[in-house]
């Protein structure tokens, strides 16, 4: 199915052969016995590969990356289908559309998604009845940001507003500071803006009786005295980690024609472009921190190799997304046979 929808892209469009994709998994995981062979299928389970980081355990280092299941409608599949975490999101307080289609683009010379979507989400209400049922196990990250038509100065109580509603049903909350593919979408990019987002999170936290994980996720476009500030901020403050990194603004050293590349406009460039940057951005918020501090690195792993080496650069765990599209639903499996093989 993965395959065939894979083929079918160029003439489907990325986007529609995603959702077609997940509409799949959605409805036939409500079939008895489905999400038991999905894990007879692909699932590698083994007590070495389980990891426990921020206080949370892990069946397997490899998550699913924001921006997949933006809903929550398919995490229960994706973990029958072998992934040790999934990351919702982004999610918004309220419902927005993102930005017009066509807006998703396979770049197949370079192993690369070309993402301009925005931050696209049913909203808090659909989130919610998708996340109120039982679990079972399943380790839910989600991903928060703000609605699009939320003035900058406003930011803060939007954060909040996603962050109160869902604290009981995620495991670890991830804040989305990093460039929107909307270029049109508020980041804040000072010490003291991003402070003023996380510090009534803090505060609400510190009123419940469960601890829930805030972690800051970070662009791969900042300078490395960004990213300097960004795991300083991660130092001074309650935060529990840092993820790194997003997709990439820069279009530089592609090899998509770029008449092609013109046509399809602006965007952020995930997958295998991003693969030497990402793993750098770890490596420098490792070294900073002294290794103290969980890092979630994601970013251009397309092959099992790739995240040994996001490993040995710091990470705790892993995320993937581009890499899986491109691999098909065995990508996982073959990441987790491959770590028990080191």
């Amino acid at each position: 199915m993965f395959k065939l929808l894979s083929f079918l892209s160029p003439l489907l469009g990325a986007e529609r052969a995603h959702d077609i994709a997940t509409a799949i998994l959605y409805f036939t995981g409500k079939i008895p016995g489905v999400k038991w062979l999905l894990h007879k299928l692909y699932a590698v389970e083994d007590p070495s590969l389980e990891r426990e980081v921020f206080g949370i355990k892990f069946r397997n280092p490899v998550g699913m990356a924001a921006g997949f299941d933006r809903n929550g409608d398919i995490f229960r599949e994706l973990s029958a289908m072998g992934f040790g975490f999934v990351e919702i999101g982004t999610v918004t307080a309220l419902s927005q559309t993102g930005n017009p289609k066509p807006r998703l683009f396979r770049l197949d010379n370079d192993q690369a998604i070309m993402n301009r979507i925005g931050l696209s989400c049913k909203g808090l209400e659909r989130v919610i009845s998708n996340l109120r049922h039982e679990h079972n196990g399943i380790v839910i990250g989600c991903n928060i940001g703000k609605n699009s038509a939320t003035p900058p100065e406003d930011a803060p109580q939007d954060y909040l507003k996603v962050f109160r509603n869902l604290y009981q049903y995620a495991d670890y909350f991830t804040v989305n500071v990093s460039y929107s593919t909307s270029f049109k979408q508020y980041v804040p990019r000072t010490k003291e803006s991003i402070i003023s987002i996380l510090n009534p999170l803090f505060d609400f936290r510190r009123g419940q009786n469960q601890y829930r994980p805030i972690l800051l996720k970070i662009s791969p476009d900042l300078s490395n005295e960004d990213i300097d500030m960004m795991t300083d901020i991660m130092v001074d403050t309650p935060l529990d980690g840092i993820v790194a990194t997003n997709a990439t603004i820069r279009h530089t050293g592609l090899t998509t024609d770029s008449e092609l590349l013109k046509s399809y406009g602006a965007g952020a460039i995930s997958g295998k472009p991003l693969t030497k940057r990402s793993i750098e951005v770890v490596r420098r918020v490792y070294q900073r921190s002294h290794g103290t501090y969980p890092i979630i690195g994601v970013g251009g792993l397309m092959t099992p190799q790739d995240v040994k080496d996001m490993l040995d650069a710091g990470a705790s765990l892993v995320q993937i997304y581009t890499g899986f599209v491109y691999n098909g639903p065995r990508f996982v499996g073959d990441i987790c046979n491959s770590l028990l093989n080191k």
